[in-house]
């Protein structure tokens, strides 16, 4: 076989491995690139490829006051601390039990937790809106709270007992055997071991919140109004650049908490998921 064939043969899986690393660049990044281009578009009209004009009109409009994009992201968030907190304190003795007592029937019992993710989101939501309707729930922070809690209780629990399954049971054992209480062992020892799972499912936990929009829509309209609403409402409107620019307000907090998940949530957690 000749030289030139050689580099033929060899440059072709780079080639090969070059186009699919483009292909998947251009799937995850293609579609941003457009956000970002629509966030700064003073006009864009078919057929251009790009905008006719560029600026930060639009920016402008979103934080103004009458713009309520600063409130509806104060809400958003203030709902996702609720929603971590009120996940938080279901979580973390459910996941204690699940992964410290032989509870029977440990595995349904996840299983059920798993529940409003395996059943369609819609029904669901409208079946919740008339029980809250009737209630007193509809319209309120604390409705949409709660709704928000069912989708995140199920990464909160799951991840709590994994990270609580993966702390070492003789560390607790030697601090019994040194005399200290069920709960100063569970205060000074279990509790600071599995905090780096119990902060990656709180940031999971606020994400799904900051980002659910089907359970807010349904249960808190008209009265609460949080990010992904805005966003709705502006695309339905056609305004593609009030809509974008919320985008990357939402965005933002995911890639940054996104980033402190990959720190905290190590292997050996991820390990005991389900187990």
């Amino acid at each position: 076989m000749t030289t030139a064939r050689l580099g033929r043969v060899d440059l072709l899986p780079m080639v090969t491995r070059g186009f699919f690393l483009a292909l998947i660049a251009f799937v995850i990044f293609g579609p941003l690139a457009n956000l970002v281009l629509w966030a700064f578009a003073e006009r864009w009209y078919f057929p251009n490829k790009l905008p006719n004009e560029y600026g930060l009109s639009f920016w402008y409009r979103v934080f103004q006051p009458r713009g309520n994009a600063l409130a509806s992201l104060g809400t958003s968030v203030w709902i996702a601390v609720l929603t971590v907190l009120f996940s938080l304190a279901v979580a973390v003795p459910a996941g204690y039990a699940l992964a410290r007592l032989r509870l029977p029937w440990r595995a349904g019992i996840l299983l059920l937790f798993l529940l409003p993710q395996a059943v369609p989101n819609m029904p669901v939501y409208v079946n919740i809106a008339r029980v809250f309707y009737t209630i007193g729930l509809n319209g309120t922070v604390a409705g949409v709270v709660l709704v928000h809690a069912a989708h995140g209780l199920v990464l909160a629990v799951w991840i709590a007992s994994a990270a609580f399954a993966a702390v070492d049971a003789s560390l607790e054992e030697a601090s019994r055997n040194l005399g200290a209480s069920p709960w100063t062992c569970f205060r000074t020892v279990t509790l600071p071991l599995a905090a780096p799972g119990l902060i990656a499912s709180a940031i999971f936990v606020f994400l799904e919140s900051l980002d659910e929009f089907t359970g807010t829509y349904f249960v808190g309209v008209p009265d609460v109004t949080t990010l992904p609403l805005l966003m709705f409402n502006a695309s339905m409107g056609g305004n593609y650049q009030i809509a974008s620019i919320t985008a990357l307000l939402l965005l933002v907090p995911s890639i940054a908490f996104m980033l402190v998940v990959e720190r905290f949530l190590k292997p050996e957690v991820l390990a005991m998921v389900g187990r």
